[in-house]
């Protein structure tokens, strides 16, 4: 069997077919580790555990044998974002501060993820610091796109979204601040969650904007994202912020159906200030869940328009609270644009932090009020492709160049400020064949209502099937 045949397969047929004895777990991670080095040139991965992976590979292979199965990942390859601590191996953050950083724990997700069964099989790059939406890293290389290797994949967990794109691994781990795993998942026509703020730890995590981080999982399709994300999800007492609530299988009801199913779309927002083609795609993929039975329904959030500038208080603020040592004394190992950035988050006052802080509280509030008559909202999860490599501002009304960063957080930045779950889920192509996703916001730990819509979505359409250029036929 072909490399392209045997990386073409979801993680759940995969793991379905390690778990029954039919497939090696060696040959998927040497297939794997193949498909690392031919794409290369996307920079997507800062380090690779190869000699690692495949022993961990060998030990799994015996233990099928022997009939014993860690887990619903047995066997599984993953990579993971390289902000996150694995034990004696270096996790620099996509930066060159912590270039010799070498944890002397694994995360908490890292556990768990080995007590599913996973191969970790390398870390991914990054935007530096994850302080940026395009992953262009001047310490370990621009990440580039696999449907257009001369455009961004979105970040800061560009590296994820590219690898899971590329077939380069089963799933990534990635963080989620102001959008950081939905963005990269858009971009790269893959399938990507933010989780409820507190449902997965963050322990272990080099951490960008305390209240906004979350670790979330990037998949080719909803299912996956269920696997990793039941690995993930649980309370962890080394983390202040976790919440202990009880985890559910979120994998039970992926077949259900949206039958009934409300979808909110929120008034002069969810449908508004949008390139042509991502118009066209959101509301040709809000036509299929209606015609699998959803129906779809108006909302008002009234205050929803302040979330951009109170998603950059916010993120300008607490990143330079957590750099503030490193940037008076090695300001010049930051890349100029996270540096600018974070100097300028230095100059942010108290009360415009803390009205931001009021203003998330109030957001939170009404968006709670609009799922009362909605079961998920919907809109885009970017309202523009991705754009050339090194560009810094985007078109999204044609003459009218705007600024990236803003941009990129359009609709992003409502679940990041409230803390709700979202997913992004491929939903089109432009006429240059670059990829378009659409968000499906849900309740506070109602992830399960999520996967559900995004896989009956999935069951119904066949973007998220689609093999990028860079490996299409290998």
């Amino acid at each position: 069997m072909s490399d392209g045949e045997l990386l073409d397969r979801t993680l759940t047929e995969s793991a379905a077919l390690i778990a029954d004895g039919e497939l090696s777990p060696v040959e998927l991670v040497e297939a794997t580790l193949r498909r690392i080095d031919a794409i290369a040139e996307t920079h997507a991965y800062i380090s690779v555990c190869g000699d690692q992976a495949l022993e961990v590979a060998r030990a799994s292979e015996t233990m099928i044998r022997a009939g014993h199965r860690i887990g619903p990942l047995h066997g599984v390859p993953i990579a993971l974002k390289d902000n996150i601590d694995v034990r004696g191996q270096v996790t620099t953050a996509g930066s060159r501060i912590l270039a010799d950083h070498r944890p002397d724990a694994d995360a908490t997700v890292v556990r768990r993820l080995r007590a599913a069964g996973a191969i970790i099989v390398g870390k991914t790059n990054m935007h530096e610091f994850a302080w940026g939406g395009t992953s262009a890293n001047p310490h370990h290389g621009f990440v580039t796109n696999p449907w257009d290797t001369g455009r961004m994949p979105g970040g800061s967990s560009g590296g994820s979204g590219v690898a899971v794109a590329a077939r380069a691994c089963a799933a990534a781990l990635g963080t989620d601040t102001g959008g950081s795993v939905r963005l990269p998942s858009a971009i790269n026509g893959v399938t990507g969650l933010r989780p409820t703020i507190g449902r997965v730890s963050n322990h272990g995590v080099v951490p960008l904007a305390w209240s906004m981080d979350t670790v979330g999982p990037i998949a080719r399709t909803a299912a996956d994202c269920a696997v990793v994300f039941d690995a993930l999800a649980g309370f962890d007492a080394d983390d202040a912020g976790s919440i202990e609530r009880p985890v559910v299988d979120h994998t039970r009801d992926l077949e259900a159906g949206v039958d009934g199913l409300r979808v909110g779309v929120i008034e002069g927002y969810s449908l508004h200030h949008l390139q042509p083609a991502v118009d066209k795609a959101v509301r040709e993929a809000l036509g299929v869940l209606t015609s699998l039975g959803a129906r779809t329904v108006d909302v008002a959030v009234a205050d929803i328009e302040g979330n951009i500038s109170a998603q950059l208080t916010v993120e300008a603020a607490e990143p330079s609270t957590y750099h503030q040592r490193w940037l008076r004394e090695r300001p010049e190992d930051y890349g100029d644009d996270v540096r600018l950035l974070l100097e300028a988050g230095e100059l942010l006052l108290a009360t415009q932090y803390l009205q931001a802080q009021r203003y998330r509280a109030l957001l939170r509030r009404q968006t709670l009020e609009a799922l009362t008559r909605a079961d998920v909202l919907a809109c885009p999860t970017l309202p523009f492709t991705a754009t050339p490599l090194g560009e810094t501002t985007v078109e999204i009304d044609p003459g009218a160049p705007e600024d990236m960063l803003s941009a990129i957080m359009q609709f992003t930045g409502l679940p990041s400020l409230t803390g709700l779950p979202a997913i992004s889920v491929p939903c089109g192509f432009d006429a240059d064949g670059l990829p378009i996703g659409m968000q499906l916001i849900g309740r506070p730990f109602e992830e399960a209502t999520l996967f559900r819509a995004a896989a009956a979505f999935q069951a119904g359409t066949a973007f998220h099937q689609q093999v990028p250029a860079l490996v299409a036929g290998r």
